[in-house]
């Protein structure tokens, strides 16, 4: 970590020659000798333990610590850490990956990073810190022989994409899709799409990424994946059985062990990164074979002998809508239920879109569909065909439910990360 010591020093207050950094931290509980620890919010409260951990530096905004040689004090805590991750980055010779989109964009960070695992040293962003925050600390992971590095970029407001991109200055790019995410603050798609898109000011067209199917990203200038004809790197022959799905690009099959025919896009994108970077086609499926998803995405979970598919972490009505297509198909015999809770971000028109998930839902091989939620409630009381839907008003009563009729059915639960819907499983 040379060149961040440099770095460090060159930026900060520093009263004490810092000889070593092992890594940085924004948790106090992860502390180890010799890391730098940025006391964020209310990790100043901690700061006396950190020391006493061992950390060669802290960083923080609280003028009470001024003089101590250990700690360097400065206005903005935050801005600091951004501007050391911004510099650090502008110093590395590593190539980075940037994921946008409005869904999939963690499974597809997952997918990348393991398939360029199979040939390179590689970093990837951790959970989901896709943020602010999340993005430079990630990039202060990095270590010097670090060849690549795959970092999702969210937004939570606009010029969000923008300011990651000017620190992260990715050299590739991925655009999973444009979906109907942030409508609380963008309005429209079309929004979105100017957002999330900005990803492409920063990178060649022959080093973005995109999912070519897609209405806005179609007529973007990049590499096209996807299942139409017009697309550089066509997917065929895509095939889906309960233990995941297959497919082919360029005549070559690939297997990837999550269902659905947006994690088959995916493990695409995972496949054309892996030829774009020079991978052979035996290292691209090791890859996909050995990828260890992020929790809460279309994951397998038996919990009380009852199979759950735990897709809890967040909803859109797209991925909404993709959750359920790939209930239906993939477990084309055997019986399965959904378990459906709020949307977030989704404006005024909140209730039409939860409408919609719900007039699709009960037009599937779905044998019946537990709502959960004040906007699902509202929305099952405008449909029609009503047969299948069954209202909740707690999660301990859907518990008793699952229990009591459907023990020996797949459960399917989706629903924004807010309603903490993994609960039931507990």
């Amino acid at each position: 970590m040379k060149k961040l010591v440099e770095i460090i020093t060159k930026i900060l207050p520093i009263k004490t020659k810092i000889l070593n950094i092992g890594n940085v931290q924004m948790d106090s509980r992860k502390i180890e000798k010799d890391d730098v620890f940025f006391a964020l919010n209310s990790g100043k409260n901690y700061i006396p333990q950190v020391l006493e951990k061992g950390a060669s530096l802290v960083v923080c905004d609280d003028k009470k610590w001024e003089g101590h040689e250990k700690v360097a004090v400065v206005e903005d805590t935050l801005k600091t850490m951004q501007e050391i991750a911004k510099e650090y980055r502008k110093s590395l010779p590593i190539k980075i990956i940037g994921v946008v989109g409005s869904n999939g964009k963690t499974t597809t960070k997952d997918i990348v990073y393991s398939v360029l695992s199979s040939r390179y040293k590689c970093i990837k962003t951790e959970g989901n810190y896709n943020n602010h925050i999340g993005v430079p600390y990630t990039l202060l992971q990095i270590k010097e022989d670090d060849e690549f590095a795959v970092v999702e970029m969210g937004m939570s407001s606009r010029g969000e994409i923008k300011f990651l991109c000017e620190t992260v200055l990715p050299d590739y790019g991925i655009i999973t899709n444009i979906g109907d995410s942030h409508l609380e603050f963008l309005l429209n798609r079309e929004n979105v799409f100017i957002e999330k898109s900005e990803i492409k000011n920063y990178v060649d067209k022959d080093s973005l990424i995109i999912f070519g199917d897609d209405f806005y990203l179609k007529n973007l200038n990049g590499i096209k994946v996807g299942f139409e004809k017009n697309n550089n790197f066509i997917i065929e022959n895509y095939k889906e059985t309960s233990e995941g799905v297959s497919f082919e690009i360029e005549k070559e099959k690939y297997n990837f062990h999550m269902n659905g025919k947006h994690n088959c896009i995916n493990a695409a994108f995972g496949a054309v990164v892996g030829k774009t970077a020079g991978l052979s086609y035996e290292e691209i499926e090791r890859g996909l074979k050995n990828c260890k998803v992020t929790p809460m995405r279309f994951q397998k979970v038996e919990k009380n002998g009852i199979k759950y598919i735990n897709d809890s972490y967040n909803a859109s009505p797209v991925s909404m809508k993709y959750s359920l297509e790939t209930l239906a198909d993939a477990y084309k015999r055997i019986s399965k239920i959904a378990v459906l809770a709020d949307m977030g971000e989704l404006g005024k028109d909140e209730l039409k879109y939860h409408i919609e998930v719900l007039e699709y839902a009960v037009t599937l091989d779905i044998e019946k569909i537990i709502v959960f939620g004040n906007i699902m409630k509202e929305a099952a009381e405008k449909i029609e065909n009503r047969e299948k839907l069954i209202v909740a008003e707690t999660k301990e009563e859907i518990k008793n439910i699952i229990r009591k009729d459907f023990a020996d059915r797949v459960v399917l639960i989706k629903g924004s990360n807010f309603n903490h819907l993994w609960e039931i499983m507990e």
